[in-house]
């Protein structure tokens, strides 16, 4: 029996060596991707010349709201706005010569610079699911939030091959104070993952605790000189600037650290239900948002958001990877790289429960659209689900699995003398068959994108081994993935120096849950 055994292993030697390297759990992360591939741009010159014009009119005439920010009002009445209480008119032309001076691109620098991002240009630097206060898996089912989800979101993202930031919110551990929270949040990604990640904007001294946790990790020097966070500012849309998302802003840009200004806009609520009208509300808010960064600092790194979606107006709730999303996304894309910015935009959106065939459909339009909008920083890339409510750890392993395609994709066609392929053609000939000719055997291993995840084995094995559905299959991989996780080495000195740090800070400050 055993001779029989050892016998049959023989014969398969080479397809369990295939099945090893397939399932084999690394570290690696590919490198950000690089697009060969050309934007696909939906306006016209002409529709572009409208919408910056109407934006200027927006921002002249109507004017945005800095509330809550008196600092704010005397640096734009300095500049030459007219404001009239919390109300600020910008002239014409002002905020676009004021966006001028911050960086067509930047670099995030990681802890392991292997892992650095570069942000800009024709790259696109991928990040996880952000900010749900839930979880689901195919266990527990749906549920708040905890710090044990959050550390499993960080060291799955770190697994992750293709995914190459770490993100900030992953999702909001509701069993830590708010008020101390983010120490612990910032702490899992310092620790557990060595990939760049964010830093917390629920109020301004939580942004000075994340630059200054920085200091300790990378050095006070490096912080002053290099950029190591990228953080979300959100616009309150329509045309509002809160004093909590303005301050921490403000904490950034005056540390050189990069800030995301994005509108949250769910058009028909928040903005016009057309387009055309969206896109002007879009690049009015971010025009003023980023040049209100520059104000503060002159040359601040930031990135031209746009979360955009739409409304079921049956329900009034928001609708994801639908065709005025992704027009909208396109626009926004070509009125970034007008303004010469990085875009930010897309994500695995989608607006179902679980992580079925809605949830599917939705996440692969919006990551396409992604993609060919020359988004420059995706977040929500992986794990979004219902909304953005919830934080599901099947569909972070699922949608992870699929960005490699974005990779694949990204790379463009090759002509060279290699993938012309005329020996393999002329090799085979009339009638035959490319499996075993030198082309193929030279090419194999790299020729295909292939999923880690998905099942394409016949129907009789699938069924043998038990019938699994992608969902099931993905509880398998995130549990290997966590079983196999190592956590990247860190100086001891660093990592004590950061515990003291967080255990001062929470010790200065009662609980504090709203």
């Amino acid at each position: 029996m055993a001779e029989a055994a050892t016998r049959k292993r023989s014969r398969g030697g080479g397809g369990a060596a295939r099945r090893a390297e397939r399932t084999a759990v690394s570290t690696e992360t590919a490198k950000y991707i690089q697009r060969n591939i050309p934007n696909f741009e939906v306006l016209t010159e002409e529709a572009l010349d409208i919408i910056e014009a109407n934006a200027e009119t927006v921002l002249a005439e109507i004017g945005v709201n800095f509330v809550n920010n008196p600092g704010a009002l005397d640096r734009w009445r300095e500049a030459g706005a007219d404001v009239t209480g919390e109300r600020v008119r910008i002239p014409r032309g002002l905020a676009r010569t004021l966006c001028s001076t911050a960086p067509s691109s930047f670099t995030q620098h990681a802890r392991n610079p292997e892992r650095s991002v570069e942000i800009g240009g024709r790259n696109l630097v991928l990040a996880p699911v952000y900010g749900p206060p839930f979880v689901h898996d195919s266990v527990t089912g749906r549920r708040y939030a905890t710090m044990a989800d959050f550390e499993k979101f960080v060291k799955l993202g770190y697994m992750s091959k293709w995914l190459h930031h770490s993100g900030g919110t992953v999702c909001e551990p509701t069993d830590i104070p708010v008020n101390k929270r983010h120490l612990d949040m910032l702490m899992a990604h310092m620790t557990l993952s060595d990939k760049p990640f964010m830093g917390a904007v629920t109020e301004p001294s939580r942004a000075q605790d994340s630059v200054e946790m920085c200091e300790i990790l990378f050095g006070k020097d490096f912080v002053r000189d290099n950029t190591v966070l990228t953080s979300l500012i959100n616009i309150n849309s329509p045309m509002t600037f809160d004093d909590v998302m303005m301050g921490a802003l403000e904490v950034y840009a005056q540390n050189n650290q990069a800030c995301i200004v994005s509108p949250f806009i769910v058009g028909g609520a928040m903005a016009p239900v057309s387009v055309a009208g969206t896109l002007t509300q879009v690049l009015a808010e971010v025009m003023a948002g980023i040049a209100y960064s520059q104000l503060v600092r002159p040359g601040a790194p930031v990135i031209f958001g746009a979360f955009v979606t739409s409304i079921d107006m049956n329900s009034g709730a928001p609708t994801f990877g639908t065709p005025e999303a992704s027009q909208i996304t396109y626009g926004a894309g070509q009125l970034a790289r007008r303004l010469g910015l990085p875009f930010r935009s897309a994500g695995s959106f989608n607006g179902s429960k679980l992580p079925d065939a809605q949830a599917a459909y939705e996440t692969a339009n919006s990551l396409n659209t992604g993609l060919l909008s020359g988004v420059n920083f995706m977040l929500h890339s992986c794990g979004w689900l219902e909304g953005g409510l919830v934080a599901s750890f099947e569909k972070f392993v699922m949608d992870a699995d699929q960005l490699g395609a974005l990779h694949k994709m990204a790379q463009g066609v090759s002509v060279d003398v290699e993938s012309q392929a005329m020996d393999a053609i002329a090799e085979v000939g009339p009638g035959g068959h490319y499996l075993g000719c030198a082309h193929t055997q030279a090419n194999f291993k790299s020729a295909f994108w292939r999923s880690d995840l998905f099942d394409f084995k016949p129907y009789e094995t699938w069924s043998e081994e038990g019938a699994r559905d992608t969902v099931s299959l993905a509880t398998e991989r995130m549990q290997r993935l966590l079983d196999t996780y190592q956590q990247p080495p860190l100086d001891p000195s660093i990592h004590a120096a950061l515990t003291d740090y967080m255990t001062r800070k929470k010790a200065s400050m009662p609980d504090a849950f709203m």
